[in-house]
């Protein structure tokens, strides 16, 4: 009689953002769905398109990739607006949780990440209910990132709140997964005593669609007439933690300096101000694009010839910028706004990949600018460093067998 093979382990994948999306989470949290099919049965719990594929209305239920994929119904307000994002936070929590409490089982997995920030809040109590293990993902820490982005004040009482909600949601967790090395030290401080596992995964680069190409050939610098500038590319999300103040700071510095071009892609809650500041400082030296498909990387991120990464002051162990993997990918030297010992320095400090500066310091940033391109060479030699370390240490398959060892 013929032995019938072992079950699978049930795990969900709980997250706002999935398939259709493609921004950063929904990419990240799909690719880790989908890669773990070989040893987990895999079910998402996640909700509608409300970012790039925004007014896709996504079926309720399907199968894609090996996974099953439940969708829950919320409002899909505009998320740059505070008000309009909180009513999405809890028509979201609200139906997210109800689904959970109907299709958790006792001994499931649940892996699920802060984005939104209150999801594993609305999460955990349900898989408690229902028997079942949980593990946060963090992408990005708060309180600190309100404290950060000047929306919170340390002490305050809506820091103290989630503060203790926090050291609820880990008291509970079988294990914390964090993007950073700074991320982590942080969370040890915070669960204290707790005696919880914390794990870095780090995010990956697009090496499937990514990787160097020759400026001369690109396409995207000669569209925009700047093929034989010094190109600065800031590409990724305009939002509240990123110090894009400083590049324009920056920008205005060297308007008097015409080798230098800055090129911008993005969206978020601070692209209107930087609309605004590019249209009244008359800064004929940047450009402000639109979003660009995931697959146009390996274009617009070979059109630079320096990547500008950056965070405002006081978001150490807060976050950590996905795009950087993809700027080492295309075999781009940085220059990063960040704090030492953030896990972006130590990136850069390991694999000598660029430079970093102090978040706000205008001189420093040129300076470091004047720099990267007062020696080519050295750029070529760090852009290699860049691809090789991409490939070495920052792949999907590297990824996708931590997640594999961190959820047996």
């Amino acid at each position: 009689m013929t032995e019938a093979p072992p079950t699978k382990p049930r795990l969900w994948v709980v997250c706002e953002v999935y398939y259709p999306e493609k921004i950063s989470t929904g990419y990240y949290l799909t690719s880790i769905a989908e890669g773990l099919t070989d040893g987990f049965d895999v079910k998402v719990l996640c909700g509608q398109p409300n970012y790039a594929a925004r007014g896709t209305v996504a079926p309720k239920h399907e199968f894609r990739n090996g996974t099953e994929i439940f969708r829950a119904a919320s409002t899909t307000l505009d998320k740059n607006v505070i008000v309009y994002r909180i009513v999405n936070m809890l028509t979201l929590g609200a139906s997210m949780f109800l689904k959970a409490l109907r299709h958790f089982r006792r001994g499931d997995r649940i892996l699920v990440v802060t984005a939104p920030p209150s999801l594993p809040h609305t999460i955990a109590p349900a898989a408690l209910i229902r028997g079942a293990s949980y593990v946060p993902l963090l992408h990005d820490c708060y309180p600190e990132q309100l404290i950060a982005t000047r929306k919170a004040r340390p002490g305050s009482l809506i820091v103290r709140i989630n503060n203790v909600a926090n050291r609820w949601l880990f008291k509970h967790a079988s294990k914390l997964i964090v993007v950073g090395r700074d991320m982590k030290d942080l969370m040890e401080e915070k669960t204290a005593s707790l005696d919880i596992p914390i794990d870095v995964i780090p995010n990956w680069a697009d090496l499937e669609i990514i990787h160097p190409s020759p400026r001369e050939e690109n396409t995207l610098r000669k569209e925009l007439g700047i093929a034989d500038k010094f190109v600065l590319m800031y590409a990724g999300n305009i939002g509240r933690p990123t110090d894009v103040e400083t590049i324009v700071d920056a920008a205005e510095v060297l308007l008097e300096e015409p080798q230098f071009y800055f090129v911008f892609i993005g969206s978020g809650a601070k692209r209107k101000w930087l609309e605004t500041q590019i249209r009244d400082r008359n800064l004929t030296n940047v450009t402000l694009l639109d979003v660009r498909p995931r697959e146009d990387q390996i274009v617009f991120l070979n059109a630079c010839d320096v990547a500008l990464v950056t965070l405002v002051k006081g978001m150490w162990g807060a976050a950590m910028p996905s795009r950087t993997y993809n700027v080492l990918a295309a075999g781009k030297p940085i220059i990063a706004l960040t704090e030492p010992g953030s896990e972006l320095a130590r990136v850069i400090d390991e694999e000598q990949v660029g430079w970093y500066v102090t978040p706000g310091e205008t001189d420093e940033l040129v300076a470091a600018i004047r720099q990267a391109s007062a020696d080519r060479d050295r750029l070529n030699e760090i852009g290699k460093s860049a691809y090789s370390a991409a490939k070495a240490k920052y792949s999907r398959e590297t990824a996708i067998e931590s997640y594999r060892n961190a959820l047996k």
